[in-house]
Formats: C-alpha cells, structure tokens, sequence
C-alpha cells in the first residue's frame, strides 16, 4: 500500500505498464482506522474506487486536499470481508499492509461503502482477482517496497481500461454490474511494470523489459490472451513479445522523446 502513488500530476489515475483496469465504480467512500502516522489519511474520502489485475486504486474526488490516491495492491491485504447491513449502505472491510516509504507504517484498516450499490459484486470480483494473483506468490510474502517514480507518464491506449469481455482464464468479471468506464483522458501508464504480481502472473524482475523477447510475465500453463496492448493490432497475446521500448506499448508519436 502507498499514499498518493496512484495518480498523475495533472490528474487521473495512474498505472503501470502492463496492468490493465477490470472494474470502475463512482460515489465510493474510504474511511481508515488505526492510523497514526499519516494525518492524510484521516476522515472520510469520497471518490472513484478501480479494480485493476494487480490491485484496487482509490482516487479522492475532493480537488486541493492532500489525499490525492490510495493503492491496495492484493498482496497488501488481509482479513477483507462484505458487510451487508441491515441499515446503510453494503461496505468492504479488511487491512491493508504498508510498503516501506509507501507514507505510513504498519498496518491499516479500511472500509469502503459503495454510496449507489455494487459493493458485494465488486467485492466478490476483488477477492477473486486477489486469489487469482495470489498463485504467484509464496506465503509470507512482503509488500515491495514503494519508490516514487520519476519516469514519463503516458495517456493509457484503450485496451488498459477496456477489459476483455471474455474475461480472464475462466472468469468473466461482473461488467453488467460497471458499465462504466474511466472518463476519456483520465487514465494515465508508466513505463514501469507493477513491482507485485496480478492475474497473469509476476513482472520481471530489475532489468525489465527482459532481453530474451519475452513479456516479464509468468504465463500459466494453456492460458489464453489477455489483452494487453499491441501497437497497431488492437488487443493482443499478453505473452508475445513486447512492443519497442518502453514497457509494453509504444507511447504516441507526440509524446515521444525526439532525437536533437
């Protein structure tokens, strides 16, 4: 988990090369408790709430205030559960772990309402991703630790918030249920792949993009695509080859370093 590490500096959430968003829901509030060392985190947060395949990302819809995003990468969670009250609006609740330098130390815990429904079929899409991407890891495993990233960021292509209806090996997320999608231009890539594991499997590790042609990616065995995006053919094999640098995707020719 890491405080104010999941937007762009002008705005919108921001990704990493590579991770791609399931699921966008509005009118989401976080509330966190047991927190002592980051006054940002205090009081109630209105906002946007993403499931993407390596985590959840909250954005803060409140312009000016210093919580700007929250990251809940899965391996950073514990103990999640959906409450259904008998009055109030349906909430998840769990802890989430700090990365070292992600802005507090410990643990937290959370609770996110869902102010106009949705919060069992997020939820139950979160936990389902989260186990997904927990086959990459070992038990005990430690969150990274956050560094902030100092690299270009991109206008995302389509394909990282236009998830594939065909879901993901096997499993088709509740799209009825969030039909919507991010607002155009508000969706930002680094050129830094994630530093945990998501659906697919695990990044590589420091030196990506791999030198041998490979994605950085673990494919399970007689997996399907995924859709990662593939310069000039639309949504392609999240196991080919990777596009010219950086990361997954080539950046638009506008927003390209040119040569003196």
């Amino acid at each position: 988990m890491a405080v104010n590490s999941a937007h762009a500096p002008g705005g919108g959430v921001l990704i990493h090369a590579g991770e791609s968003i399931i699921l966008f829901c509005k009118n989401v509030v976080v509330d966190f408790d047991d927190v002592r060392d980051c006054k940002e985190m205090h009081g109630d947060k209105k906002g946007c709430l993403y499931l993407t395949t390596h985590r959840m990302i909250f954005t803060h819809d409140k312009k000016g205030d210093k919580f700007v995003s929250f990251s809940f990468p899965f391996v950073t969670l514990q103990e999640v559960e959906l409450e259904q009250p008998l009055f109030g609006a349906n909430y998840i609740k769990g802890k989430v772990r700090a990365q070292p330098g992600g802005g507090f130390s410990g643990e937290a815990r959370f609770k996110l309402t869902f102010k106009h429904g949705g919060c069992i079929e997020f939820g139950q899409a979160m936990l389902q991703a989260a186990k997904m991407a927990g086959r990459h890891t070992s038990q005990g495993f430690a969150p990274p630790p956050y560094t902030p990233y100092q690299g270009n960021v991109y206008p995302a292509p389509p394909p990282a918030y236009t998830p594939p209806q065909q879901g993901f090996y096997g499993w088709v997320p509740p799209y009825q249920t969030f039909p919507d999608q991010p607002p155009a231009g508000s969706v930002f890539v680094q050129e830094a792949p994630p530093p945990y594991p998501g659906l697919g499997g695990y990044p590589a590790p420091p030196g990506y993009p791999p030198q041998n042609g490979g994605s950085g990616l673990s494919a399970p065995a007689g997996a399907p695509p995924v859709g990662f995006y593939t310069p000039g053919a639309g949504p392609g094999p999240a196991y080919a080859p990777p596009p010219p640098q950086p990361g997954y995707w080539e950046a638009p020719p506008q927003y390209q370093k040119k040569n003196d």
